[in-house]
C-alpha cells in the first residue's frame, strides 16, 4: 500500500540567510542576496557578480573543526543545513536502518578540485592532498550527512545538475511512500563559485554580465541576459505521514506529486516548446489531484536566460491550461538568490511549502519589462497574501533533466 509522505524539517544555507527564518524573512520581503563578488579577483573575468555565502561560520552549524578542515564547502552546507533540517524535526526515534540520506550536488567538490590541480601545476605530485578525493567526490555530502546522524538505510547521492535537488526530494518521496525507509534526509549542495566555473558557464553564454547586481538576475523580464551562479544548500526531513502525527511533528506540507521527465533535445538548451518539460510538471499536479478550483503557486525555475523562461512558460501553459495558468500565481526566487544549481531545487521547495504554510507568494524582484513570450502573473517585486492550497516547484537541468515537486496542506 503507498503511504502518504510529508516534509517535517527544513534547513538552509543561501545567499539571503544561512538558516531557514532568516531566509524566509528576506525571501518575502524581496532582499537581493546577489553581490559583486568578493572571494576572489575578478578583474579579468567576464563575470562580476555572483550569490555568494557571507558569514557561514561551520562551528555555528554544529560541525567540528577537524570536519570543517576535511570537506569541501559544498559538503559542509549540505551537513549544515541538514543540521537544521534535522534539529527542526526534533526527535525521529527512527531506528536506523529506517532513515535515508538523498543528498546530490550537480558539481561536487570544485573549489578542492580546483586548488589541488594549481598545486600539482606549480609545486608537483607528491603535494598532492590524500583528501583530495574524499573532498571532491559528490556523494560526500551524503556520506558524511549519514556519518553524522547514523543514517543507514537507503544512500543516493543524484547528480541531475539544476535538476539535482528536486531529483532527491522526489526520489525520497517515492522511497518513503513505497517503505524503502520511513524518513529520508533529502535535498541538495552546491559551492562552485569559482572562477573556472565562472569561465566556462560564461563562455557557454550561460551567464549574465551585467555589473549591477540588483539587475542581474531578472526572471521573465524582457532584459534578461542570463543566470547568475549562486552557492548554498537546502535540505528537508521527508517522513512517513502516520509516524509523523504519532510522534508529534510540525508538518510544513505534504509531498502529493512528482515528475521526471528529460527533453532528449540538447545537452545545455531547453527543448523551445515546453512539451518534455510540461509532462513533468503534469505527472506532479495529476498526483496532487490538481483542479482548478486549486489556489496554486509556482516557484518556477526562472534562471533569467532567455530561452528557459518563454519554455518554461510554455510549459505552465501545456500542463495547466492556458486559463488555469494565467490564474495561477508565479515567482522566482532565483531573483534573490541566484541560481544554487544543485541546491536550488531543495531550496525552492522549501520556499513553496512556507509560501504553502503562510499563504505568502515571495515576490519576482527586478522585474521592470513585460515580455511578450513570458506573459503569465510572475508576482513581481512584492509579495502577496493570498489563500493558497497548492504549490509546485520545478527545476530544468542542463542535460534536458526537468523535475516537479507538488505539495499541498495537510488536512
Amino acid at each position: 500500500m503507498d503511504r502518504r509522505v510529508v516534509i517535517t524539517g527544513v534547513g538552509a544555507i543561501t545567499p539571503i540567510g544561512c538558516n531557514v527564518k532568516t531566509m524566509w524573512n528576506n525571501m518575502v520581503n524581496g532582499v537581493c542576496g546577489i553581490k559583486t563578488i568578493t572571494a576572489f579577483d575578478t578583474t579579468d573575468l567576464p563575470v562580476k557578480v555572483g550569490g555568494q555565502i557571507n558569514d557561514f561560520k561551520p562551528a555555528e552549524h554544529g560541525i567540528k573543526p577537524g570536519d570543517a578542515r576535511k570537506n569541501d564547502p559544498f559538503a559542509l552546507y549540505a551537513m549544515a543545513a541538514a543540521n537544521e533540517a534535522m534539529a527542526d524535526a526534533g526527535d525521529l526515534n527512527i531506528a536506523p536502518e529506517k532513515l535515508g540520506v538523498y543528498v546530490g550536488s550537480g558539481i561536487g567538490g570544485m573549489q578542492t578540485f580546483v586548488k589541488e590541480a594549481v598545486k600539482l601545476e606549480k609545486e608537483g605530485p607528491r603535494w598532492t592532498s590524500p583528501l583530495f578525493i574524499p573532498m571532491m567526490i559528490s556523494n560526500m555530502a551524503s556520506g558524511n550527512i549519514a556519518i553524522a546522524h547514523n543514517a543507514q538505510g537507503p544512500c543516493v547521492p543524484i547528480v541531475t545538475a539544476c535538476s539535482t535537488g528536486t531529483h532527491s526530494i522526489g526520489e525520497a518521496f517515492r522511497a518513503v511512500k513505497h517503505g524503502y525507509a520511513d524518513a529520508i534526509i533529502a535535498g541538495g549542495a552546491e559551492a562552485a563559485l569559482t572562477p573556472l566555473a565562472i569561465c566556462g558557464f560564461a563562455n557557454s553564454k550561460a551567464l549574465t554580465r551585467t555589473e549591477d547586481p540588483l539587475q542581474a538576475s531578472i526572471p521573465f523580464d524582457k532584459r534578461r541576459a542570463g543566470f547568475v551562479i549562486a552557492e548554498g544548500a537546502g535540505i528537508v526531513i521527508v517522513e512517513e505521514y502516520e509516524r509523523a502525527v504519532k510522534r508529534g511533528a510540525k508538518i510544513y506540507a505534504e509531498i502529493v506529486g512528482y515528475g521526471n521527465t528529460d527533453d532528449a533535445n540538447h545537452y545545455t538548451a531547453p527543448r523551445p516548446d515546453g512539451s518534455t518539460q510540461s509532462r513533468a510538471i503534469k505527472e506532479a499536479l495529476d498526483g496532487g489531484k490538481y483542479t482548478s478550483d486549486d489556489s496554486l503557486y509556482i516557484n518556477a525555475h526562472g534562471t533569467s536566460t532567455h530561452l528557459n523562461d518563454s519554455s518554461e512558460t510554455l510549459a505552465y501553459k501545456l500542463a495547466l491550461g492556458e486559463e488555469n495558468a494565467r490564474k495561477a500565481m508565479i515567482s522566482s526566487t532565483k531573483s534573490m538568490t541566484g541560481h544554487m544549481l544543485g541546491a536550488t531545487g531543495a531550496v525552492e521547495i522549501i520556499a513553496a511549502a512556507l509560501a504553502l504554510g503562510n499563504n505568502i507568494v515571495p515576490p519576482t524582484i527586478g522585474y521592470k519589462e513585460k515580455d511578450p513570450e513570458c506573459d503569465l502573473d510572475y508576482t513581481p517585486n512584492e509579495a502577496r497574501k493570498v489563500e493558497l492550497t497548492m504549490a509546485i516547484s520545478t527545476t530544468l537541468g542542463f542535460g534536458g533533466h526537468n523535475a516537479c515537486l507538488a505539495i499541498r496542506k495537510v488536512k
